[in-house]
Parts: C-alpha cells; structure tokens; sequence
C-alpha cells in the first residue's frame, strides 16, 4: 500500500511521491526560543517524529530540516524583561527545548539551522524578489512583499486577499504599500539593541518571521522539496507567506503540507500567551516521559488533543502495561535491537500507517499482539510469545515507544522515594521467600496481602518474586 497523506492545500489524501526516488526532504517549522516549552509545543514534534520513523522503517532516507527561530520581537522582549542579552537568552531557552524532545525521545533532526546563521540566504532570496518585481524596500532596513504583485496569495488557505486580516504592521507602517504586505527585512527599532541588527544592501535589520524559514529550507533541502510541516496554527500568516514568498522568487517550494492540531485544555489551544501552557519540565517532575509521549503519539496527529487531569493516568496505566508485558517476556525469550530493526511490522498495522498515520487504528494491531503474548505467557508457549513480543517491539518502535529501546529501559526512576520503596518492597519479598522455603505459607500470604493493599503486585518468576506497582484502574488499549 502507498504512503497516503492529507495534504493541507489540497485538503484531501494524497499519495506521498518523493522528488527524488527512494529519498523524502523534509522542513518543519521549530521553536521560536522566547520561553520554556510546553507540552503543546511537543505535539508537532512527535508527530512528525513518528511520520520519520515510519518512512525510515519503509526504507526511504529522510533528510528534516527543523529550524530555530532565535531572532524575534518577542525574544527582544523577553531578554529586556529578564534583563540578559537577546542571544543569551535565545540560546538559554534553545536547550531547553533541546532537553524536551530528548527528554520524549524526540530523534535529533538531519539539520537544525538556525535564523541568525542565515543571513546570506536571506538577502539572496529578498534580492530575486524585488528583481521579479514582488517585493519593495521604504526606509532603510525595511523591505515587504507586495502581495498585490502575486495573485496566488492565500491558495494554500483557501482565502480571498480581501478577506484576510492585515499583516502585524499597519497599513502605514515604514511606507508600506497596502496592508496585507508583510515584512521580509526589519530595520531596527527605537530602544532595540545594536547587536539584533545585520548590514545588508537594502539597509540594516533584522529578518522577518516568514523569510527565514523560506531562506532555510532552500539552503538544506534545493528550491523544491517534499513535506513542509508544522502546527496547524502556523498555516496562516507563516506557512501562506512562506509560499508565496518562495514560489514568487521561482521556486517550486514544499510539493505536500501537513498540519498537526493543537494541544487544548478546556476547548482552548494551549499557549504561552493565554497563560495555560504546561510547561515540560513542571511536567515530568511527577511524569514518566515515556508516557507523555504516549499521550502525544497515540492520538492521530490531525485530531485535537484535550488534555486533562485523567490524560497522563491513561497513559501512563497503558505503558505500564506494555512495559510490564516486555519485561516479563524478555525473562523467557530473546529478542535484539537487530531483531526489531529487521522485523516487518504487522500488515494491519502498516495498512493503518500508510492510510495518513492513523494510530488509533494501528494500535489495534498492538493490542492483539500484546494479548496473543500474554497468552503465550500464560501457556509457556515460547514460539509464539517470541512473535509476539517481536511484533509488540516492532510496532511500538514506530511510535518512538519500545519500551525496551536504549531510550526508556530502565526510566521507571531513581530517585529517593523510589529507591526507599525499592529497599523496603525487597525486604518484604525476601521474608516471604524465606517464609516460603520454611513452608510457612500463612506469613508469606500475610507479606503478600500487606503488598496488594499497598498497590504493589507481586508476580512469581523463574528467576524468583517481581513486583511492580498496580494501576487505579487498568484498561485495555
């Protein structure tokens, strides 16, 4: 079955064929480093994280561009407001973005361009439009695009030039021409720092938000490339303006546009803005990463995501499942990293793949998969708990998820709690394995019955007692 997508400026499924045979060039918008990020800012990143494992696991090499916007009005604010410099305070702000996609098991981009170490790029691209006539220089250090100048303007959102809201400046603004024109180059303002300025024919500035992405992708992946992506508040004015600035310059630009839909908390998109961002790091002080990137990764990437107190209790009581089932199997049977990068994924699962990274299907394949293992487990049927387990690991690699990968084994933590609980949950399993080899059945029953009402859940092995901690209310996936 071929890749099918939906395309945004299409707004229907398309088949995803590549430019170039057996390669697929990727750009995605990234973080504009003016603050901490939020779990909202995390959804893009997953999704698209897993679109590339799934083209990578069909063998096709992906070059992602995903860039970081560290020049902006908001960082000038923001570095005054705290008192730092403005590339201080980009670049504080730069890790830590950097730290939340390690921290989700984020893979690290093929390039990760950054706005001020393109410069050049953009005074090339500014130079062939105002050449072709689409864009103008006012005073020093200004220069728009007339949007008048390309009658395709709003085809990627299906909107009418005389419909649209006017661009961030007024109408008047440094001279420009009508208000929908939007800025490419700005030259400093009153009270801005001397150092957020760069020399260019046109006059110094500094870019605009929506050149640098065009300047970007056309420096790493050629003047027309496969997948633009982002979220899908970026569709109008940045994605819309990245288009028409870079097709008005000649180039063929992103063939295919995916959004992925907001993170909401009471029907509302979580920002920064609006004050109910979740910040990542406040998060996974008393959340296991792996689940918040469950709790990211399962829903499709085009449906909203309503996140709620009882979000990350689902998702953590499901990877707790699948957690426990991969490390009670790995006990019986053997399966490598080898195995898993070698192994085909189970056919409903990749039809539910390729039909526009449908997850929440794809999971049903990873349900019965996991039932069938345990199954297996319950009759010591080694064949075919090793299919199962292999074919749990394999889908769930897809997913950024194997819970046996280098980046989740052995995160349940290690903190002092966990280790005090550690300490004392063995010291009771070592009295009732002495109770038991005693034949003192009534005080080992007793020690276990003290565990269960604690919500520990003791499990019999061959190589001796496991215990694990019991969820509130287990469900299936």
């Amino acid at each position: 079955m071929t890749l099918r997508l939906f395309d945004t400026a299409a707004r229907e499924l398309r088949d995803l064929t590549p430019l170039e045979p057996g390669k697929v060039g990727i750009y995605l918008c990234g973080a504009t480093v003016q603050s901490a990020p939020h779990v909202g800012h995390m959804r893009a990143a997953v999704a698209f994280d897993v679109l590339v494992r799934w083209l990578r696991r069909g063998g096709l090499d992906v070059t992602l561009v995903r860039n970081v916007t560290d020049i902006d009005d908001k960082i000038l604010a923001k570095a005054e407001a705290a008192g730092r410099p403005w590339w201080a305070h980009a670049a504080l702000f730069e890790r830590a973005f950097t730290e939340a996609y390690d921290a989700l098991g984020v893979d690290r981009p093929t390039y990760e361009p950054r706005a001020t170490g393109h410069v050049t790029d953009m005074v090339d691209l500014m130079e062939r439009l105002v050449e072709r006539g689409h864009a103008y220089r006012t005073t020093p250090g200004n220069v728009f695009f007339d949007v008048g100048s390309f009658p395709e303007y709003g085809s990627l959102t299906r909107q009418r030039r005389e419909d649209l809201q006017p661009a961030e400046e007024t109408a008047d603004a440094h001279g420009k021409r009508h208000p929908h024109d939007f800025a490419l180059w700005k030259a400093n303002r009153p009270g801005e720092p001397a150092t957020a300025s760069w020399p260019t024919p046109f006059g110094p500035g500094r870019p605009g938000w929506h050149l640098e992405c065009s300047a970007m992708a056309r420096r790493y992946l050629g003047d027309s490339f496969d997948i633009h992506g982002g979220g899908l508040d970026l569709r109008f004015p940045h994605h819309e303006n990245e288009q028409a600035q870079s097709r008005a310059a000649g180039l063929g630009f992103a063939q295919h546009w995916m959004h992925s839909a907001w993170v909401t908390q009471g029907g509302t998109k979580m920002s920064k803005s609006l004050g109910n961002g979740l910040g990542v790091a406040e998060l996974l002080e008393h959340a296991r990463p792996a689940a918040v990137r469950w709790a990211l990764a399962t829903v499709h990437y085009r449906s909203m995501l309503e996140w709620t107190d009882e979000t990350l209790v689902d998702a953590e009581a499901t990877w707790a499942r699948l957690e426990g089932f991969v490390e009670r199997a790995a006990e019986h049977v053997s399966v490598t990293a080898d195995d898993v990068a070698a192994a085909a994924v189970p056919q409903a699962f990749a039809d539910a793949m390729d039909d526009d990274l449908n997850v929440s299907v794809a999971l049903a394949a990873v349900h019965e998969a996991l039932r069938a293992g345990n199954s297996a487990l319950a009759a010591g049927d080694g064949a075919a708990l090793r299919a199962a387990l292999l074919d749990v690991r394999v889908m769930l690699d897809v997913l950024g998820l194997d819970p046996a990968s280098p980046t989740w084994a052995g995160t349940a933590g290690d903190d002092r709690a966990q280790r005090a609980l550690d300490v004392l949950v063995e010291a009771e399993l070592a009295r009732r394995a002495q109770a038991r080899a005693d034949r003192d059945f009534a005080t080992a029953d007793a020690v276990r019955d003290r565990l269960t009402a604690a919500g520990v859940v003791v499990e019999d092995s061959p190589t001796g007692a496991r215990w694990s901690l019991a969820t509130d209310s287990p469900k299936d996936l």
